[in-house]
């Protein structure tokens, strides 16, 4: 599972809500909600247009679609 919280401040950023994002990108809101809490993948196509929309530099797309979510136990370094 995958850490969404800087793609969704892109987005708000980019977009203003997630509902606009949806539609500028062609997909559901149920799409956008499953992939933001891990519940779906994005193929590649579909990553590649929201880079595009959202405006990613290259270098920079692993810090908004590639960073493991960190559990609460292992930030508190705890059991």
């Amino acid at each position: 599972m995958y850490d969404t919280s800087k793609l969704r401040g892109r987005i708000i950023e980019k977009f203003g809500t997630m509902s606009a994002f949806a539609e500028a990108s062609h997909k559901s809101m149920s799409f956008i909600s499953q992939y933001m809490n891990g519940k779906k993948n994005l193929d590649q196509p579909t990553m590649e247009s929201w880079i595009n929309l959202l405006d990613i530099p290259a270098i920079d797309i692993g810090l908004y679609f590639f960073i493991p979510k960190v559990h609460e136990t292992e930030q508190k370094g705890g059991a």
